[in-house]
């Protein structure tokens, strides 16, 4: 299988060099990795420039984009700007962040899922964040959840769900719609990755309404919406987040990103799997 993976970078200038050798010492190979340059101002891309000299697979691709770290639109945005340097012929797709390190044989265990499963649409690990002397499953989303970090896509799915949107929400959406077109989404669990900096150490105040403006355009609807906040904001042991979230939630004008019939297969979808965690 021919598989390609982007990777925006904004300011990684003291993970990318690890997350990059992890993936040029795969048991297989991709045949390109393309790193977007996303507006850094650190060391990000004189590192990336002298890797690239030394391995013919990485391919450098400078971004500009808004300085501030918005949730979903800002690293969505660098993944298209570097999708335009992947071959049209390739399988699988792959987003990663420049913060990871995979273990030897990610990519080969990721093939194997694929080529042995035709209906499997996305596929992906863990990640796990370090507790002292040891590194633990990341737990802020479900186990049947990929997390954004490290998605990997057959193409012909990611054409069908018509790529990702640039909006927060956009790594559950893509699931969602998947499962919507008949894909599978498969998750490893004893596949880890380890995420050296913790998801949302970059986040702005001036995001803090994001996620609920996500459920609201992922047409939730209000009681799936104020359940989901809810979740979250339990894990995060933060009551100001679910009101956050719920002010996100009305306040949020923006254009759906799903059609209504979508959107009912989601609740649906939703509710369904909250029906079956409480039997």
């Amino acid at each position: 299988m021919n598989i390609q993976i982007v990777i925006p970078a904004h300011n990684e200038e003291a993970y990318i060099e690890r997350t990059l050798k992890s993936l040029l010492n795969q048991t297989f190979l991709p045949s390109k990795i393309v790193v977007v340059n996303d507006h850094s101002t650190d060391r990000t891309f004189e590192i990336l420039t002298k890797l690239q000299a030394e391995n013919s697979l990485i391919q450098v691709m400078n971004h500009v984009s808004e300085g501030q770290h918005q949730p979903g639109s800002k690293v969505v945005k660098a993944f298209y700007h570097g999708l335009q340097s992947i071959d049209a012929e390739v399988d699988i797709i792959c987003k990663f962040d420049a913060d990871l390190i995979f273990p030897g044989n990610y990519l080969e265990r990721l093939v194997s899922i694929f080529e042995n499963d035709p209906k499997c649409g996305m596929a992906g690990g863990y990640c796990t964040i370090q507790d002292q002397d040891n590194w633990i499953v990341e737990n802020l989303t479900g186990k049947d959840h990929i997390r954004g970090a490290l998605k990997a896509y057959r193409k012909l799915c990611f054409d069908t769900i018509g790529g990702l949107k640039q909006s927060m929400g956009w790594d559950t959406l893509d699931e969602l719609l998947a499962r919507y077109h008949g894909w599978s989404v498969i998750t490893v669990p004893n596949l880890h990755v380890k995420h050296l900096k913790p998801t949302g150490a970059t986040y702005t105040k001036a995001a803090r309404f994001k996620q609920g403006e996500a459920f609201k355009k992922m047409r939730y609807g209000f009681w799936l919406s104020a359940l989901a906040s809810a979740k979250l904001a339990f894990r995060k042991k933060s009551l100001s987040y679910l009101m956050d979230c719920m002010k996100g939630y009305f306040k949020c004008k923006d254009p759906y990103l799903v059609t209504e019939t979508e959107g009912r297969f989601i609740r649906s979808y939703r509710w369904k799997n909250i029906r079956k965690k409480l039997s």
